[in-house]
């Protein structure tokens, strides 16, 4: 009886449009987004209440949402520069365009770097056999392995090292360090940025190639007209990622820039470290500014950023 019962219920599942694998995978679907979901509040309600103080007149707990006083007085505070709105305590002024505008240069700057370099590589890689290509590879994603902090050292010692010659200059010294921190964040994400673009060159079919190498294009052209195109979705993905770990950086811009130029990472750090004579809303007000970047790329790019993620993962 039991057994007719099952057979019919399946019978009538179908009949209906739902098999019995369709229903337990929605169930599933679901119970995992609920963990998820409850997962995620605590991390999303600290991110709300950071944007309502930004607003408000006072940093926000949780309870005080709904009686707290909202303008836009601290993002105008922010954008003059000033930390606190009382004449009796202490305030800074800072050009925060031009600290926005250095965070620009950086994050834009390792987006250069990393996309150039593992576009490059990445096709090399992927079309071109040569002795010692597999052990550079695995060489390559064993330097991902390696944590930024753990090679500031190092890094920092070869600066050193290199700004000898120009320590009679500045301007040659703020440049120099400039284009230096840009070039040592770049190298923590151009290995895996290689593997990710080698991944998007695999997918490509060799007959593609092959037909305009025989019509007589140079590989360069191939490279340039035909490949790129093609791996469009993967050079954006690449460029987003570079981008936020650019503009995200706070170790290497510390080490290397601070305090001759400054970020949002470094003015917030500093902000919060005055803590007793800062005004946290403003601070808030610049946490959410940081943050702006990141929330708009993930939530725009999210199809974008699964492929690549997905694409790339081929060796």
């Amino acid at each position: 009886m039991r057994l007719l019962a099952r057979l019919g219920a399946r019978r009538g599942a179908r009949m209906t449009g739902y098999d019995v694998e369709t229903v337990n995978r929605r169930r599933l679907n679901l119970v995992l987004a609920l963990a998820l979901a409850a997962a995620a509040a605590p991390m999303l309600f600290l991110y709300l209440l950071l944007v309502l103080s930004s607003f408000a007149d006072s940093m926000l707990t949780g309870p005080d949402i709904f009686s707290a006083h909202y303008s836009l007085r601290n993002w105008e505070m922010l954008f003059r520069g000033q930390l606190s709105p009382e004449a009796g305590q202490l305030y800074t002024t800072r050009d925060i365009a031009m600290i926005i505008l250095n965070t620009f240069i950086v994050a834009l700057g390792v987006t250069a770097v990393v996309v150039v370099v593992s576009v490059l590589a990445g096709y090399a890689f992927s079309r071109m056999r040569f002795r010692g290509r597999r052990g550079l590879m695995e060489f390559i994603i064993l330097l991902h392995a390696f944590p930024g902090v753990a090679l500031i050292i190092a890094v920092y010692a070869i600066y050193v090292w290199s700004l000898q010659p120009l320590r009679g200059s500045p301007g040659l010294v703020t440049a120099y360090a400039m284009l230096y921190t840009i070039l040592a964040r770049a190298a923590l994400e151009i290995p895996m940025s290689i593997w990710l673009m080698k991944g998007f060159f695999d997918r490509i079919p060799w007959e593609v190639e092959w037909s305009a190498l025989v019509d007589g294009a140079s590989r360069f052209t191939v490279w340039r007209r035909i490949m790129l195109p093609l791996v469009k979705p993967g050079i954006a993905a690449l460029a987003i990622f570079a981008f936020l770990a650019g503009w995200e950086d706070l170790i290497y811009v510390r080490v290397f820039l601070y305090p001759t130029v400054k970020t949002l990472a470094t003015f917030i750090e500093e902000a919060v470290a005055g803590i007793e004579t800062s005004y946290l809303p403003v601070v808030a007000a610049a946490g959410t500014l940081y943050l702006l970047p990141t929330i708009v790329f993930f939530v725009t790019t999210q199809r974008l950023l699964l492929e690549a993620m997905s694409g790339g993962v081929k060796g």
